[in-house]
């Protein structure tokens, strides 16, 4: 059974920092994608970032600059260091899985991936 456990969400005010982790079991890690993806009240989930088996990395414009994804195989772990937090980061964050190898606007859809976390709330006040 496939199981991602996303922590370290809270609240920090506009300019801080946080680092989202996510535990994966019951896969062969280092064999998927692993992406992050957001959402906020009323809104659709969108894409933050990818990271390939091979360590490739995406990032939505939005965070690229402020975000980035790294993934530790040893530990079957994906993280976001997220900083210079904006208040519309404000969402709850997902942590996925994709087995495939994934080209053009397909890293960023969210029906390319198998698994789902549960998520994390991130709140960032202004």
């Amino acid at each position: 059974q496939v199981q991602l456990v996303e922590s370290g969400g809270g609240l920090v005010q506009a300019g801080g920092s946080l680092r989202l982790s996510c535990a994966a079991s019951g896969l062969t890690f280092s064999n998927y994608n692993m992406g992050w993806f957001r959402q906020a009240p009323g809104k659709e989930r969108e894409f933050v970032a990818r990271i390939t088996s091979g360590h490739g990395t995406f990032y939505a414009d939005s965070v690229k600059g402020r975000f980035i994804i790294s993934r530790d195989n040893a530990k079957n772990t994906v993280h976001l260091q997220m900083g210079t937090l904006e208040p519309e980061d404000t969402a709850a964050y997902y942590c996925a899985a994709d087995s495939r190898a994934r080209y053009s606007s397909l890293r960023y859809s969210a029906s390319s991936y198998d698994y789902w976390g549960q998520g994390t709330q991130v709140t960032v006040s202004s």
